[in-house]
C-alpha cells in the first residue's frame, strides 16, 4: 500500500540552535534563540544546574483557572548518536513540523551526538469554546474538552477547572485542505474498511500507481484501527499505518493522529460531540497573569493575509502599553518556532529558562525502519508531491 509521507515546508528563518559544549563537558542553551530585534538576551541557566527529570504527559493538561489559555512546559532533551527528529516526534507525541520548526538548523536525520533538542510541549489554547473537539489546521494540533473532565464551583457553578486533552494531528496537504467550520462526530468504527474515494484513484492511476477500490482492515490499511467520522461528507478523524507523517500536511484532507492517540481519543468520544475546525497561526494566552505569543507559519494556501491577522495580536496586546512590543511580536511571529514566548519581557530566549530538562527515553526498536528506508519513502512522496503539483497546474 503507498503512503504518502511529504516533508512540510516549515519557516527556519530568525531562530538558531546551538548545544554549546564547554571545555568541561557542560552544555548550555545559549545561541537556541537569535532574533533581529536587537533586544536584550537573557543568559539561560547551564544545562548541568538543571536537575533531570522524567518526561512529562504531553497529552493532558488540566486548566485551573478559567482565565488560563497556556499549557504544559517546554522541555529540552540531548541526542544520542543515532536518534533523528522523527524518533523524538514519535517518543514524545509531537508532531514532525513542530519539531523541526522549535529546532531551526538542526539536521532531522542526523542532528549529531549530545544535541539539545527542544520538545514543544507548551500550547496556547484556541480561542474558542472549550468543549467537544477543536482542530487547528495552522498548529497541526487537536484539542479534546471532555464533558466529565470539568470542575465546578458548587455555589456560583462557574467552571474553576477543567481537562484538555491534545495530540498532533496530520492534515490535508495543498489541494486537499481539511475544511474549515463546525460539525459533529457521526459515526465510530473500530478496524475500517477503507473505500478509496474514485477522486484518490484517479490521482493514483495517473501517477502510475493505481489503488484498489477496497482496502480491507489490517496493517495496510492507512486509516488505522479507529475512525471518527465527521458530519463533513468524506472526512474523517483516523490512525494510521504509518506514524510518521502525524504531525505534516500529507493527507487527502482527513485528520489523522499516532495509533495510541487515535485509540485513546476512540474511548472518549461519543458520537454526536460537536467538532469545530479552525486556521489560527498565532495565538495570544495568559499563564499566571502573563501574556504568551505562540507563532507557527501559516499555511501556503492561507486564504487571511498574515498581516491581517498579526493586525489583530498587535491590537489586542497595545494596551499593555509595553514600548518597543509592537516589533517584538513581528520577531516572534516571523520566527514561526510555534513555541509561547512570555511577550512583556522582551526577550525571545526568555523560553530557555523555563525548560525542563528530560531523560532521553528512546530506545532501538529492532523492527522500526531504518534510516535509509525512511529517507527512501521520502525521496518517494517529494516526487509523488511534485508530479500533484504539475498535475493540478495542467488542470488549472
Amino acid at each position: 500500500m503507498h503512503y504518502s509521507f511529504v516533508r512540510s515546508a516549515v519557516a527556519q528563518k530568525t531562530l538558531l540552535i546551538t548545544a554549546c559544549l564547554l571545555a568541561g563537558g557542560c552544555s548550555t542553551l545559549e545561541g537556541l534563540f537569535s532574533g533581529p530585534t536587537g533586544f536584550p538576551r537573557a543568559v539561560p541557566p547551564p544545562l548541568e544546574s538543571m536537575p533531570l527529570e522524567d518526561p512529562i504527559n504531553p497529552n493532558r493538561f488540566v486548566i485551573e483557572s478559567p482565565f488560563q489559555s497556556v499549557v504544559g512546559v517546554p522541555q529540552v532533551v540531548f541526542t544520542t548518536a543515532d536518534d533523528t527528529l522523527p524518533d523524538f516526534a514519535l517518543e514524545y507525541g509531537v508532531g514532525y513540523d513542530e519539531l523541526l520548526a522549535a529546532n531551526p538548523g538542526v539536521d532531522p536525520w542526523l542532528p549529531g551526538e549530545n544535541r539539545a533538542i527542544i520538545v514543544p510541549t507548551q500550547f496556547v489554547l484556541p480561542e474558542i469554546v472549550r468543549e467537544g473537539v477543536v482542530l487547528n489546521i495552522a498548529t497541526k494540533r487537536l484539542f479534546y474538552f471532555p464533558a466529565d473532565g470539568i470542575e465546578r464551583d458548587p455555589e456560583s457553578n462557574e467552571i474553576t477547572s477543567q481537562v484538555v486533552l491534545t495530540y498532533p494531528i496530520g492534515i490535508g496537504r495543498v489541494g486537499w485542505e481539511t475544511p474549515l467550520g463546525a460539525t459533529k462526530v457521526v459515526s465510530k468504527a473500530k478496524n475500517p474498511t477503507w473505500w478509496v474515494p474514485s477522486s484518490v484513484r484517479k490521482e493514483h492511476a495517473e501517477m502510475g500507481d493505481p489503488l484498489p477500490s477496497i482496502v480491507p482492515p489490517g496493517p495496510d490499511n492507512p486509516l488505522g484501527t479507529r475512525v471518527l467520522k465527521l458530519g463533513m461528507p468524506g472526512y474523517l478523524i483516523h490512525g494510521t499505518n504509518q506514524p510518521y507523517g502525524v504531525g505534516m500536511r500529507v493527507s487527502h484532507g482527513c485528520v489523522r493522529l499516532y495509533p495510541d492517540n487515535i485509540e485513546a481519543l476512540y474511548e472518549l468520544v461519543d458520537v454526536g460531540e460537536p467538532v469545530t475546525i479552525v486556521n489560527e497561526p498565532y495565538q495570544l494566552g495568559q499563564l499566571n497573569g502573563e501574556w504568551y505569543f505562540e507563532s507557527h507559519a501559516p499555511l501556503e494556501d492561507d486564504s487571511v493575509d498574515p498581516e491581517q491577522r498579526l493586525a489583530a495580536i498587535l491590537e489586542r496586546v497595545s494596551v499593555l502599553e509595553i514600548p518597543n512590543l509592537p516589533d517584538h511580536v513581528r520577531a516572534i511571529a516571523s520566527a514561526s518556532s510555534g513555541l509561547p514566548v512570555r511577550i512583556a519581557e522582551l526577550d525571545e530566549t526568555e523560553v530557555l529558562t523555563r525548560v525542563r530538562r528530560v531523560h532521553n527515553t528512546i530506545e532501538v526498536d529492532p523492527d522500526a525502519p531504518t534510516l535509509e528506508e525512511v529517507r527512501e519513502m521520502i525521496d518517494e512522496a517529494v516526487a509523488e508531491a511534485e508530479l500533484e503539483t504539475v498535475g493540478k497546474l495542467a488542470a488549472d
